[in-house]
């Protein structure tokens, strides 16, 4: 790791908190005056985030970057997994698609390959940065897994990095979740945990303080911290897992109700956060019909297979019940990337590059059709948004492997450069876009939830949040909440001890 001094945080399974407590780290370390980075070798996730030349990484490394107060590049997340179909995914390598693999050929053939890549881009981190914040994934006692994991232990020796193992107590059986993982590793990887870390606890400390100090005696190691839960962080999610904390149906305590449709392999939802931050929206993901009721705004979110995804909605009978909302009550809907793509005419993926189906009739609201294509479009891109009468300055980015024409007469949504993206319908209660994000650009979001109040004969709200400072508050809370219940001066003079052992090796 050259200069760097690393600290890797793994899990007892999977939305244990990793990625969030390395997001507070990366914070933490950053406010104390290091050149810090996140890092994780492989991450499997349909929420990406897109760095500035281009390139797609998960988005939590992203996220944590943006914590860390530095620029996010592929050697933080080298090996980004994108499932499209049961038991395939798309392997994007340094930020570009790789291949489509079957999950047990990935195994069995890219293991040597992600070694190095991961070998390759520890060792640029390590020169470039002080503190290198790792995140590991699942679990490290994945005993089936272990012989070639490239993401947990294997990891924590190529960096010589001292690991904290995260229990999470608000599934219940936080100990025997710790005893166990502690149990089913071998001795030279339980030797390298310095130390375990109880997250999300809600209650009286004290109740818990036996049976602290019973794990300490029985393992060996220290309890580094108990951390209460932290509610309402506005800090981007990248497990979907996390979507089922949303509610699903219509409460009527807010004025506005905005349904997203949760299909199987929704992807980006991260864009719908800045409503959350809006004291007058109420914001669920519904997943067939019934949940859908009457909302005042319906987002069809991105989809990593559009095509699979669409009949989902036909075989739930969503697809039908948006149709006859929008002709009875011309609810608005706004569709974002395969969103956008499903509203138009007409979805071909004659490659099959995601679905085994050729092509689908969509909602035929736009007047567009699109076709799959080998090559993916990863931008981030800026524009001018014409809405309303209105033209807003908006910043967004693009993932996608479709392209997309126009069939008919369309009123243009974003003027990007010597181009458009996007359409709306006469009407604008239908409009579609490739921009992820565009949900973040301030003005436009007052300009749309004010247009959904005065339909509904409500007053506007112009002093809405500013996200952008939202965000970096949120960060600061997260990691005065960390540092609080943390003991961060033992875990920096663990990682100096290991430093100083590999010198001497």
């Amino acid at each position: 790791m050259s200069k760097a001094l690393p600290i890797m945080f793994q899990g007892t399974h999977s939305d244990a908190g990793k990625s969030v407590i390395v997001t507070a780290f990366c914070r933490i370390f950053a406010n104390e005056g290091y050149n810090t980075t996140p890092f994780k070798s492989q991450n499997m996730a349909l929420n990406s985030y897109i760095t500035l030349d281009g390139k797609e990484i998960g988005r939590a490394q992203g996220v944590q970057a943006e914590a860390a107060k530095t620029a996010a590049t592929t050697n933080m997340n080298p090996i980004l997994i994108k499932p499209n179909r049961d038991h395939q995914a798309q392997i994007v390598v340094h930020g570009v698609p790789y291949k489509n693999m079957e999950a047990y050929a990935y195994r069995r053939e890219f293991f040597e390959t992600g070694l190095q890549l991961i070998n390759e881009s520890l060792h640029t981190l390590g020169e470039q940065y002080d503190r290198v914040v790792i995140e590991g994934a699942g679990s490290p006692a994945e005993v089936n897994l272990n012989d070639r994991e490239l993401v947990n232990m294997r990891v924590a020796h190529m960096a010589n990095a001292p690991v904290v193992l995260i229990g999470d107590i608000e599934k219940g059986g936080v100990f025997a979740s710790l005893v166990g993982t502690l149990q089913l590793l071998e001795q030279k990887d339980r030797d390298r945990i310095i130390g375990v870390i109880i997250n999300k606890f809600r209650g009286d400390k004290k109740l818990l303080e036996s049976g602290l100090t019973w794990f300490e005696e029985y393992t060996g190691k220290p309890v580094l911290g108990v951390i209460p839960y932290l509610s309402n962080l506005q800090i981007d999610a990248e497990d979907s897992v996390m979507l089922d904390r949303y509610d699903t149906k219509k409460t009527g305590e807010k004025d506005i109700d905005i349904a997203v449709i949760r299909y199987p392999r929704i992807s980006n939802f991260t864009d719908i956060d800045p409503f959350l931050a809006e004291e007058d929206c109420h914001i669920r993901f519904v997943t067939n019909r019934k949940q859908l009721e009457d909302p005042d705004l319906i987002i069809l979110p991105g989809s990593k297979n559009t095509i699979d995804d669409l009949l989902f909605l036909k075989e739930t009978g969503l697809f039908d019940e948006i149709l006859k909302l929008h002709k009875e009550k011309k609810v608005m809907i706004f569709g974002i990337c395969g969103g956008y793509q499903m509203l138009g005419e007409l979805i071909s993926d004659p490659l099959g590059m995601e679905s085994a189906t050729k092509s689908i009739d969509g909602f035929a609201l736009l007047p567009a059709n699109t076709t799959m294509t080998a090559n993916k479009t990863t931008v981030r891109s800026q524009g001018e948004l014409i809405y309303d009468g209105k033209k807003i300055s908006i910043d967004g980015y693009e993932i996608h492997m479709g392209e997309t024409v126009f069939t008919g007469q369309y009123d243009s949504l974003i003027k990007v450069d010597d181009h458009f993206d996007g359409c709306k319908n006469n009407d604008q209660t239908v409009v579609g876009t490739y921009f992820h994000g565009i949900f973040h650009n301030d003005e436009f979001r007052t300009v749309l939830l004010n247009l959904i109040r005065a339909d509904k004969g409500l007053s506007p709200i112009q002093d809405r949040p500013l996200f952008n400072d939202l965000r970096e508050r949120e960060f600061d809370r997260l990691a005065d909440h960390v540092k609080e219940h943390v003991d961060i001066d033992f875990i920096e003079g663990k990682m100096r001890e290991f430093g100083r052992r590999e010198m001497n090796e």
